[in-house]
């Protein structure tokens, strides 16, 4: 029949499913559709309000925080709610000065009220606000973006918190500490801090039963940080956020890497990680028995002869080590540092038992032309001293004014010890 209102006959978990692939503003909107649609929007599962587009290119110097009104605002749409809300997140410019930190703290007491949210993201794009974070019992999923957080005095824990993620948080040691040990069922932990002139670094010793997955910014607000027992740990992936001085990071560094050692079987470590590294005294006999992945970032620009003793350290470390991708950084520039890394890496090793018998896939990726022919360098590398290697990619910005046959001109004369070592170039999209 002609003008038959099906929508609205269907049951009402299906409504609230086409409401939930909307924005929320605009679900709200359909109140005003009829006098049947006045209240289906307030038994959404999910709210994600704000903004959560990256802001890359944007002048925070014009930026104004939200209104305090704004927050108000979503505070009575929680509030509005009429079914169970398990999933919120919320993204703005807040500020710090505008006593908007209180309205927050009203608005999270509300969603404990609620009292069954199962994920909660909280992102501050401009001022770094107090949260006074409530024990909801029932959380998974937490993630935390500039903030500083405080824990209250009765807290017990988030006994069912599997994933935590504190991106640029000033946090207490003890605070971070309770919060960490008391979620016994954590598999994900994202770490990076804020700590200001004069507070005591962080100071971490995960000791995390169910930990599974790792992933650490090391800089100048970290003073320890070590995995003392995590069984179930399988992925780290670790880096260095703004460093002044990478000497005084490098025991932080150590600790975390090899304290990873036992359990890993992949890892991830940016080149920062690496230029520290090379101002410890390396443990040489230490070995990572189940990598079977490592993924690293390389500058070669600044790869001196300490950092390329790091890298072949990694090597003789990683003694089943079966994939390595290996991503060099912008370099526009052939020096006395490339000549040399060029001399070192074109030489045999002897010794490296990943490399004689486990090593099958390789992959170099690249950018501009003159990282390229460094890039090549590390190629001929893989092909001198992998036995076993079957797989040899050489990846590279389409718009780096490379072609595949200048990388073919540069590796004919390579010297190949594997017999099934395939070569492969790809051309691949510029994704920023």
């Amino acid at each position: 029949m002609e003008g038959e209102d099906r929508i609205s006959s269907l049951p009402l978990d299906v409504i609230v499913s086409i409401l939930s692939n909307l924005e929320v503003k605009d679900a709200i909107r359909t109140s005003v559709l009829s006098r049947s649609w006045r209240h289906f929007w307030t038994y959404l599962p999910s709210l994600r309000i704000g903004r959560f587009i990256d802001d890359d290119d944007a002048d925070f110097s014009e930026i104004e925080p939200v209104a305090s009104s704004w927050i108000e605002g979503v505070h009575h749409v929680v509030s509005s709610l009429r079914g169970p809300l398990l999933h919120f997140a919320l993204s703005q410019y807040f500020s710090s000065a505008s006593g908007q930190s209180a309205l927050l703290k009203s608005l999270l007491d509300l969603l404990l009220h609620k009292g069954c949210i199962e994920t909660l993201q909280l992102k501050s794009r401009f001022d770094r606000v107090f949260i006074k974070l409530p024990s909801f019992h029932s959380l998974k999923q937490l993630e935390l973006y500039r903030c500083y957080l405080v824990l209250p005095v009765d807290f017990q824990g988030f006994h069912c918190l599997s994933s935590l993620t504190l991106c640029t948080v000033q946090i207490s040691n003890d605070d971070l500490h309770l919060l960490i040990h008391t979620s016994n069922k954590l598999t994900t932990f994202k770490g990076g801090f804020f700590v200001p002139l004069g507070v005591q670094p962080v100071s971490i010793k995960l000791n995390s039963p169910s930990l599974n997955y790792l992933e650490h910014i090391i800089d100048s607000s970290n003073e320890k940080v070590e995995v003392v027992s995590a069984p179930y740990l399988e992925q780290a992936k670790i880096g260095n956020g703004a460093l002044i001085n990478f000497e005084n990071s490098a025991s932080s560094n150590l600790g975390l890497v090899t304290s990873t050692a036992a359990t890993v079987s992949s890892l991830y470590l940016d080149f920062c990680v690496l230029e520290s590294l090379s101002f410890a005294a390396l443990p040489l006999n230490s070995t990572f028995p189940r990598v079977r992945q490592l993924n690293l970032v390389l500058d070669i620009g600044t790869m001196d002869k300490t950092v390329y003793d790091t890298f072949i350290w990694l090597l003789r470390s990683m003694l089943c080590l079966e994939e390595l991708n290996v991503e060099l950084n912008d370099y526009y520039d052939i020096n006395e540092v490339d000549i040399l890394m060029r001399e070192l890496l074109l030489k045999k090793h002897n010794g490296l038992s990943c490399l004689d018998q486990t090593l099958k896939r390789v992959r170099i990726g690249t950018e501009n032309l003159d990282s390229v022919l460094t890039g090549i360098t590390l190629v001929k590398f893989f092909l001198l001293n992998a036995r076993v290697l079957e797989l040899m990619k050489v990846s590279y910005w389409t718009d780096s004014k490379v072609k595949p046959s200048m990388i073919e001109k540069e590796l004919q004369k390579a010297k190949v010890s594997s017999s099934k070592a395939k070569v492969v170039i790809i051309p691949s999209e510029r994704t920023m």
